[in-house]
């Protein structure tokens, strides 16, 4: 009698059906989505978002796995033209079959013909970006450093990382920012010291539902670090319940402690995302 095969990786799933999932994952790679954050997952978090740059061993990772599995997608709350230049992604042999999903799927950037796709910009973005000014001089002045990011015309963010009290900052500007949000149709989404105004109907959790039914992918790897991930984290909880296999992995973050507790495993940061996926990609020869 045969002895039945079993899959790690180092640090293991935590969970039951993390382990599950990584046999699946493992043993029939060619059915299996990965679809990954940006910031914080794949990038480290910087004080400048337009600084911000994938590990320098993603790339190698990636194009090392992607070849192994169904697909790869890249889902994030940055305008898909973002992600593509600050991941490197364009023109990477490998990464073929790779999506990146901008604005929490709004937006779509394929490498096999590098173009962008996306509907036409919500108007309560622009209506917000001009009241913006004016609610953050009556409710941000005691925290100078608070400041705005344009997200390409869909979205605008405000981030407290720099504030003389960042997280009083963030608690403080939250209510008067849904309100603005809310008279223009938008929604606030929180993050890790940033809140970004934008439109309903799309996040990150919808994005990988779609692309898990358009690939026909039968298990799922997904990994996040931040409360924008939550609503994926729901999907891949969604899709087990269905019989799909799904991996969560956070990206260990202090300061989003729910995601973490989610999670089938923690990962240390970028660099620990990047070593589980080139270890994957090594098990899989």
């Amino acid at each position: 009698m045969g002895t039945q095969e079993t899959h790690s990786t180092d640090p293991a799933p935590t969970t039951p059906a993390g382990r599950a999932a990584l046999d699946a994952i493992l043993s029939s790679p060619s059915t299996t989505l990965v679809a990954l954050d940006f910031d914080g997952t794949l990038a480290p978090i910087v004080e400048n978002p337009e600084d911000a740059r994938a590990h320098p061993d993603a790339l190698p990772a990636l194009t090392a796995l992607a070849p192994k599995v169904a697909a790869v997608a890249v889902i994030t709350g940055r305008p898909a033209e973002v992600a593509v230049r600050n991941g490197g992604f364009a023109g990477a042999e490998g990464l073929e079959h790779l999506a990146v999903l901008g604005h929490y799927g709004a937006e779509r950037w394929e490498a096999r013909t590098g173009k962008i796709t996306a509907p036409a910009p919500h108007p309560g973005v622009a209506a917000v970006r001009a009241e913006l000014p004016d609610v953050l001089d009556k409710a941000a002045g005691r925290w100078p450093g608070v400041w705005v990011e344009e997200k390409g015309g869909r979205a605008v963010a405000v981030h407290t990382r720099r504030a003389t009290e960042p997280q009083a900052a963030f608690d403080a500007l939250r209510e008067p920012l849904t309100d603005l949000a809310g008279r223009h149709g938008l929604i606030v989404e929180p993050g890790r010291l940033v809140l970004e105004l934008r439109p309903p109907g799309m996040d990150k959790g919808v994005a990988l539902l779609d692309h898990v039914r358009e690939t026909g992918a039968e298990s799922v790897l997904y990994a996040g670090d931040d409360l924008g991930d939550l609503p994926a984290f729901a999907a891949v909880e969604r899709l087990r319940s269905e019989g799909v296999p799904g991996l969560l992995v956070c990206s260990g973050s202090t300061e989003v402690a729910e995601l973490a507790a989610r999670a089938d495993l923690v990962v240390d940061g970028p660099a620990g995302v990047v070593r589980l996926l080139r270890e994957l990609g090594g098990q899989l020869g």
